[in-house]
């Protein structure tokens, strides 16, 4: 496969690689580390991968495997508060500095609840809050049921309701 049939087929995907490093190593450095070495596997591969017939699923599927890799191999931090203000300024528009502030501290919190959650709520309230992906793209990621993604998606949601009712009680 040539530089440019590379490029067409493979960078597209980008966008949605990073999702699912970010969203399972839960931080940018690492997630960009591992999308890197995705792209350099697969273009070490490229003379085998003309004839894939779903080169996301593919890809995917590598991303995944290098973030587990990952995982396992070190003890990982979570995503770090500059990381999460850097995703909440992306998403402010006309808002005064007070609100900013206000908006960037409950996120803050928010994290802060998340990373106390057990692994696999917290790894699919991840997968599904920050990365976007839909209960079936968490099926193919994590290896769980449908029944037990819903399961944990619900208790984690539930236990964040909790906490945040705990923070603004007091």
């Amino acid at each position: 496969m040539k530089a440019e049939d590379f490029k067409r087929k493979f960078m597209p995907l980008h966008p949605k690689l990073y999702r699912v490093a970010i969203a399972l190593v839960g931080n940018k450095e690492d997630a960009e580390d591992i999308l890197q070495e995705t792209y350099g596997k697969l273009w070490l591969k490229r003379d085998e991968l003309g004839q894939l017939e779903n080169p996301e699923a593919y890809c995917v599927t590598m991303i995944k495997n290098l973030c587990l890799d990952f995982l396992r191999s070190a003890q990982v931090g979570q995503m770090t508060d500059e990381d999460a203000e850097m995703q909440m300024d992306m998403r402010i528009t006309d808002k005064t500095p007070d609100r900013i502030l206000e908006e960037k501290e409950q996120l803050r919190q928010v994290r802060q609840i998340i990373n106390r959650l057990p692994q696999n709520q917290k790894k699919v309230i991840r997968l599904q809050g920050i990365a976007g992906c839909s209960i079936e793209e968490i099926e193919n990621l994590t290896g769980l049921s449908n029944g037990n993604i819903r399961v944990l998606l619900s208790r984690a949601r539930k236990q964040i309701q909790e906490q945040i009712n705990k923070l603004y009680q007091s």
